[in-house]
């Protein structure tokens, strides 16, 4: 049968046992949990290819799998489809020193390939708290943002070229290194953010930034989100080009932080933190640039308090502050997480509203997130799962976000969580093209189904 094929196909990397699949069913976040019996690893392209194409054959559902870091139940199976993984394909095919530009397998994970470019004298163009488990491939086909998209961008411009297999096993090879390239349509940047329903990518070319030869951290209290704002203009003004992070978190964030991890706070008392961070070639200069900023900052009343890192275990320290919000918030409970972009000036104002809208109903309400693009995560904290507080949040939150033309999904992907809500941020027209375009790349509806888009009629 099928399960004889795979082993055939690939002798001693097909996963079947009960308790041996179960980490592959469950999401990092552990609130869905699918019902697959069949993990593969394949190690190449054409293996991927073989496997698609016998399951396109047999109308078998495959869902493709990285790091499963994702926090939108996009990377588990919904009932038992296959899952294939890319844990195996994680060779660095090449990288070259002059332009940048390295070329990967999908399954390279993040930290592995900033360490091993790191030697070289550079560093990848996104970095997220996720780092050290999630791979590439899942990043460029959940188009993920993180901490870095301030100073270097989206992957929409930083990749240069993937190498995708197609519903039906057919690869198509556009792994191109090329910065510039304008003959025909860009088909890389249909399967970029296509969460692995259009097809499965295997490789990927990244043009990757020199690492900094200056970094430098501040980590500043404010006394209001309209100082937060004040603060980021001032800095954008001041910093200029050395500005590479600019992160906000509230109190709540804080306390959260400090009571489940055991982290210490260097900043106290205050109802906002700001984390601004600076890359660049010259340390006195860039010292000097940020020393003139705190200066006025302090002087103008917009930062009350604060401490400024230059070596690297304290930066370290400072950025785990912001970057373990997220595992702090598991500890509390469960967690209505949702992620969005809304005008800088509106950011917080959704937060406000929320804890007076919930009150005593949620444990915590908190905010904080990537300011410096507009990009808010707003999590919401109970004792255990409710449905009369999720009918609450829901669609009261997606309603907020769509009156000020944000959108519902900033960098995490729509997944299963969030697909029957895109309407929020798309008008009709769009989302039925993305549907045809489904039907046209995977006619049979094999590749993660049940993601990303409403059902089609």
């Amino acid at each position: 049968g099928d399960v004889a094929f795979f082993q055939r196909l690939m002798p001693g990397r097909v996963v079947t046992g009960e308790e041996e699949v179960k980490p592959f069913n469950v999401d990092w976040l552990k609130s869905v949990r699918g019902c697959s019996q069949l993990v593969l690893k394949p190690q190449t392209t054409a293996e991927v290819s073989e496997v698609l194409r016998y399951c396109h054959e047999r109308n078998l559902a495959v869902n493709p799998q990285g790091g499963n870091t994702g926090l939108v139940g996009g990377s588990v199976p919904v009932f038992d489809e296959i899952i294939l993984s890319t844990a195996l394909m994680d060779r660095i095919i090449s990288f070259d020193k002059v332009s940048g530009i390295l070329v990967c397998q999908a399954g390279c994970v993040l930290e592995r390939l900033n360490e091993y470019l790191e030697e070289q004298g550079f560093i990848m163009p996104l970095d997220l708290g996720a780092k050290g488990s999630c791979h590439i491939g899942g990043n460029v086909a959940t188009n993920a943002g993180g901490l870095r998209l301030l100073r270097y961008g989206s992957l929409r411009g930083t990749v240069l070229g993937l190498e995708v297999v197609l519903a039906d096993g057919s690869a198509l090879d556009c792994l191109g290194s090329l910065r510039k390239d304008n003959t025909g349509y860009d088909l890389k940047q249909l399967f970029i953010g296509s969460e692995g329903t259009l097809g499965v990518i295997t490789a990927v070319s990244i043009l990757c930034p020199q690492k900094p030869k200056a970094v430098n951290l501040a980590f500043l209290g404010c006394q209001s989100f309209a100082k937060v704002l004040e603060t980021f203009t001032t800095c954008r003004a001041m910093l200029g080009e050395i500005l590479s992070a600019y992160e906000f978190m509230d109190e709540k964030c804080m306390q959260l932080v400090e009571s489940h991890l055991k982290l210490s706070n260097p900043v106290t008392d205050s109802p906002f933190y700001v984390l601004i961070e600076t890359s660049g070639s010259n340390s006195t200069h860039d010292e000097e640039k940020l020393n003139n900023f705190l200066e006025q900052a302090m002087a103008s009343g917009l930062v009350t308090d604060g401490t400024v890192a230059t070596d690297d275990k304290k930066i370290k320290v400072l950025w785990s502050l912001r970057e373990r919000i997220t595992e702090a918030l598991t500890h509390d409970g469960y967690v209505y997480k949702y992620d969005l972009s809304l005008p800088v000036g509106k950011l917080y104002d959704l937060v406000t509203d929320m804890r007076a809208r919930l009150g005593h109903s949620a444990k915590n309400v908190v905010g904080y997130g990537h300011l410096g693009d507009g990009n808010l995560h707003l999590n919401i904290t109970a004792e255990s799962y409710s449905h009369s507080l999720l009918d609450a949040i829901e669609p009261f939150v997606y309603e907020w976000t769509a009156s000020c033309s944000g959108s519902i999904s900033a960098e995490h992907g729509l997944g299963f969580k969030k697909k029957q809500f895109i309407q929020y941020s798309k008008p009709h027209e769009a989302v039925v093209l993305m549907q045809r375009l489904k039907a046209m790349l995977d006619p049979r509806g094999i590749l993660n189904p049940y993601k990303t888009l409403p059902w089609a009629p």
